[in-house]
């Protein structure tokens, strides 16, 4: 089901889903693997469309650690709203990562440890990229993590503009396959 309505967004709306089918698990795992779960307080994910990342970062995350997820997709954002109703510390956006700081504090999120995107950073438009990159930059803490996939190494040295190290790890258990880009400033 899912995968249908995944399916039927991209086909609606490809520059802004950016993939025919949500990530792989496997894909999921490793975008996750750099968090520190007993240390985060405050995780974002933007796009998480139908949740793969999302799933992961709940059944790893202490109780009290809030999640904010910012989906521009008005039909992925309905179904994340149903699917996590019931789940604490989760608050659930429709609108633009580039308004990042304005939902920061309506939700009473001081900073960010770190921030997962399943962002289709070589489909938007450089100026709305960049806005993105920038916020991030700025609204995570000292050694926050900015942790993306993306399907080339193509805006690598974009990402690099923002955050000095970035660790690229590749995962071919997706369809397609993935780099996932680990970003900090330490």
């Amino acid at each position: 089901m899912k995968a249908l309505l995944f399916l039927f967004q991209y086909l609606l709306k490809p520059r802004t889903v950016g993939a025919i089918m949500p990530s792989s698990k496997n894909l999921a795992q490793k975008m996750i693997d750099h968090i520190d779960f007993e240390t985060a307080d405050y995780i974002v994910e933007y796009g998480p469309g139908t949740g793969v990342f999302t799933d992961k970062i709940i059944e790893k995350r202490r109780s009290n650690t809030v999640v904010l997820l910012i989906e521009s997709n008005q039909e992925f954002c309905r179904l994340l709203k149903e699917r996590y109703k019931n789940e604490e510390n989760i608050f659930i956006i429709n609108g633009s990562a580039e308004d990042t700081d304005k939902y920061i504090d309506e939700c009473g999120i001081p900073y960010i440890d770190y921030v997962v995107s399943g962002l289709p950073f070589a489909s938007l438009p450089k100026s709305i990229s960049n806005t993105i990159l920038i916020k991030t930059k700025q609204l995570l803490r000292e050694h926050g993590k900015f942790i993306t996939f993306q399907y080339t190494q193509y805006k690598k040295r974009l990402i690099h503009q923002y955050f000095k190290r970035i660790e690229i790890k590749r995962e071919y258990r997706n369809l397609p396959p993935a780099y996932v880009f680990t970003c900090s400033n330490t």
